[in-house]
């Protein structure tokens, strides 16, 4: 299973580091992507990163704020997400696949997510 950790309450233009832990299963083959849905939205994909880490993907929307990484040996994948936006509350959801696509529907597990509060 994953475990996203790291949510909160947060002013715009500060930061917050998200975490997905995965447990039960080997986590290192995996990619692995975060997700975030917003009441009344579509899950959008927010960024995500191949098995090993040599790829990573972002969404335009979020490119040279948010950064994705992994350490294999802790089975963790950290969001670090800065210079927060209003728009960018939602929960956020981490989720593992065969390999690092935006696509949500290419996961096979989701972990439970995790909510983002930013406020003006």
């Amino acid at each position: 299973q994953l475990q996203a950790s790291g949510g909160g309450l947060v002013q715009a233009g500060g930061s917050l580091r998200l975490s997905c832990t995965a447990s039960g299963f080997a986590s290192d083959i995996w990619a692995i992507g975060w997700f975030r849905q917003a009441p009344g939205k579509e899950r959008e994909g927010v960024a995500c990163i191949s098995s090993n880490g040599d790829k990573t993907y972002y969404a335009d929307s979020v490119k040279g704020r948010f950064t994705i990484s992994r350490d294999n040996a802790k089975n963790t994948v950290n969001l670090q997400m800065n210079s927060l936006k209003p728009d960018g509350t939602a929960v956020y959801y981490c989720a593992a696949a065969e390999i690092a696509t935006m696509f949500g529907d290419e996961y096979e597990i989701w972990g439970q997510g995790t909510q983002v509060t930013v406020s003006s």
